[in-house]
């Protein structure tokens, strides 16, 4: 069952009721500059590797730079909840899109002024992740400020549908471009991106830090990551979404993300192919977001977690053998199912962690989700050629298919949506 933002039951109602929370001039504003910067890092990341190839380096000086960009950024998440927590989500917003804005904007200028050397992309792709690390747990700790609670739901949903849209159009709209006036016209538009970011950010009102100056002054960095960790193990809900999560990112897609391409070109058609899935996977996260506009199910965790099912489909249809149709199919219900987990975990997290912590538990879970994704992929390809492309994909399925038939049976998951903690201080319910 599902109710409405006046908490009616029904989920039909207006259009313009399923976008109420745009009324709220600060989320407008932020949405606004948000939309803009994502869709220009999705068409930057096409534009790097264009420009790292055409300097000569090949594969393993791309890897290089993907790699500089990653490890800050997973580095500096833990730091980045801090900041949020101890100076205010804005500022520690501004201070990372400032520094991608002028990262990228450096890079463009390089471009334009000739071969840059490997060494000088290097460093301003990590200045690039530095500030990505920032930025990711001062956006959690920063929305439940711009909306009210009871829109909370709606502004992760359109946040979820601008990331979504991005992936699906800027890759296109980048390929145009860096084919008509190169990398660096790619890179400065990101560049611009950021800068109306910043202008955004600035703009809106000023709501302080999280922790009062007289908190801060008492406690250390250590102090303030272990009083964030204490939080987070203490609610069973989360930490078991977060693992849930880690271990998907491993046996999952991590493995679907390298396999995928290989099966598309060596049975499905070729690189076009894992292009229509990848692209069926974005449409879908679109309409996901799009699901959840104006509706607040009344067991969130429950539909979460159930949504996470989706994302078994394209890995068990290529795991399977078969044809093309049916693979898209699947990736087009793991992109609504992603749309789904991702907008439910968030509000949840936003609702039930009080505002002093919401920094540095964003931070934990982002960490605890993604931590062994680098080892999926790194062992997808060994891991297959010794016991074939079928059985790792299929098994991966097979896991989560079981991971989520466990975790509905808890009472953590199955329970109702939790009570908000809009205020400093209230008690959060321990799982």
């Amino acid at each position: 069952m599902t109710t409405d933002l006046r908490g009616r039951p029904g989920p039909l109602f207006g259009l313009r009721r399923r976008l109420l929370v745009l009324g709220e001039r600060g989320f407008r504003r932020f949405f606004i500059g948000y939309t803009t910067s994502v869709l220009g890092s999705s068409m930057a990341g096409v534009a790097v590797a264009f420009a790292v190839l055409a300097t000569g380096g090949g594969g393993s000086a791309l890897g290089a730079v993907m790699t500089a960009r990653i490890l800050p950024l997973v580095l500096l998440l833990l730091l980045g909840g801090v900041a949020a927590d101890r100076f205010g989500s804005r500022i520690v917003m501004i201070v990372a899109d400032v520094l991608r804005c002028g990262a990228q904007a450096a890079f463009a200028g390089l471009l334009l002024t000739g071969r840059p050397a490997l060494w000088t992309m290097l460093v301003l792709a990590a200045l690039a992740g530095i500030g990505e690390g920032l930025f990711g747990p001062a956006l959690s700790a920063l929305i439940p400020r711009l909306s009210p609670e009871e829109g909370l739901t709606q502004a992760n949903s359109l946040l979820q549908i601008a990331r979504s849209g991005a992936t699906v159009a800027g890759p296109a709209l980048a390929g145009v471009l860096v084919a008509t006036g190169g990398p660096a016209l790619v890179l400065a538009l990101d560049a611009a991106s950021y800068a109306v970011s910043v202008l955004v950010v600035v703009g809106l009102p000023a709501a302080g830090p999280a922790l009062r100056r007289d908190e801060a002054a008492r406690s250390s960095l250590l102090a303030d990551l272990r009083a964030g960790w204490s939080l987070f193990r203490s609610q069973t809900w989360l930490w078991l979404t977060t693992l849930h999560i880690c271990l998907f990112n491993f046996l999952l897609w991590g493995p679907f993300l390298v396999l995928g391409p290989v099966v598309s070109a060596t049975r499905l058609g070729g690189a076009g192919a894992w292009g229509a899935i990848m692209a069926c996977y974005g449409c879908g996260a679109i309409a996901g977001g799009f699901v959840l506009l104006g509706r607040r199910p009344s067991r969130p965790l429950l539909v979460a977690v159930v949504a996470s099912l989706g994302w078994s489909f394209p890995s068990g249809a290529l795991a399977v053998g078969l044809p093309l149709l049916c693979v898209c199919a699947g990736a087009l219900v793991a992109g609504v199912g992603s749309s789904l987990y991702g907008t439910l975990l968030s509000t949840l997290q936003q609702q039930a962690i009080p505002v002093e912590f919401r920094g540095r538990v964003a931070a934990y879970g982002t960490l605890g989700a993604f931590g062994l994704g680098p080892l999926g992929l790194a062992a997808a390809g060994p891991v297959a050629a010794a016991v074939g492309t079928g059985p790792v994909l299929g098994g991966g399925s097979l896991w989560l298919i079981a991971a989520v038939a466990v975790l509905i049976l808890l009472p953590a998951i199955r329970r109702p949506g939790f009570s908000t903690s809009r205020q400093r201080g209230p008690v959060v319910r321990h799982g």
